[in-house]
């Protein structure tokens, strides 16, 4: 059964089972979050699947990072058995350990600097096609790769489409800057927090050896003028704001039931 079927029926149970026993009522809260968990690992891996149907054999892909561009990759490696042959450009080492365990060979912007097509994920998109990345701490080469393709295809859940940009905004940063940029930042009325690292002391470091702050905004209302400012600032090294690509962008929607559509 599809959960956004058995949705309803789970939440009638869950609140029943809540004024009898809090055994019965947290059995219920579980049963929802697998079925929602299930529902976004369908969706992610339907965005996932359906951009990797649209490279075409021969062409040089570049590789994002997170957990949709990884239905992608797979895809892509299914697609190679195929006889599709394509080679990589890999936007962080995660991405790049990931792609020789799938036997997707791989490449560099030195021996390919044009790339047909970039294959990524995004924290956010707006109606306008503009993002918001660098959850995973990958941004700066994300970036890179994203302009150097000659297309972007974003690969989303449909929770993360918003009518208006707004939240953390991952930029990463020179550590001998720090300190200033977070002053800059608030002064853009940022809300700026050095993310820390998981199972490790301190904070995160990028692959490039830059540190990540999440810098928290509320609605962005001028999401240019915003990555603008913040390029500006001495020391950034890139912004998590991706305003510049909205020509060459489509975006692909996985849906909880499996479908994906592209925009």
């Amino acid at each position: 059964m599809e959960a956004t079927h058995a949705f309803p029926s789970a939440m009638t149970s869950c609140v029943a089972a809540r004024g009898r026993s809090p055994h019965l009522y947290q059995g219920a809260v579980a049963m929802i979050l697998v079925m929602e968990k299930g529902g976004a690992l369908r969706a992610k891996r339907a965005a996932g699947e359906r951009a990797a149907e649209m490279v075409e054999d021969g062409m040089v892909v570049g590789l994002g990072t997170g957990s949709t561009v990884k239905y992608a990759m797979e895809r892509l490696s299914e697609r190679q058995k195929e006889g599709v042959r394509i080679l990589g450009i890999p936007t962080s080492l995660q991405t790049a350990i990931l792609a020789r365990e799938l036997g997707i060979p791989l490449t560099t912007l030195d021996d390919h600097p044009d790339p047909e097509i970039a294959i990524d994920g995004a924290d956010q998109v707006d109606r306008g096609k503009r993002l918001i990345k660098g959850r995973g701490a990958a941004l700066t080469r994300e970036k890179i790769v994203a302009a150097a393709a000659a297309r972007l295809v974003i690969v989303v859940d449909g929770g993360k489409m918003v009518d208006q940009l707004h939240g953390v905004v991952p930029t990463e940063v020179l550590p001998f800057a720090l300190t200033p940029i977070l002053a800059s930042l608030k002064t853009l009325g940022a809300v700026p927090v050095v993310r820390d690292g998981v199972a490790k002391d301190g904070p995160v470091i990028s692959d490039n050896g830059g540190i990540i702050v999440d810098a928290g905004f509320g609605p962005i209302k001028n999401p240019e003028d915003l990555e603008r400012a913040i390029t500006m600032i001495p020391g950034v090294i890139c912004t998590g704001l991706f305003t510049a690509f909205l020509q060459k962008t489509s975006v692909v929607v996985g849906g909880e039931k499996g479908e994906a559509r592209v925009l």
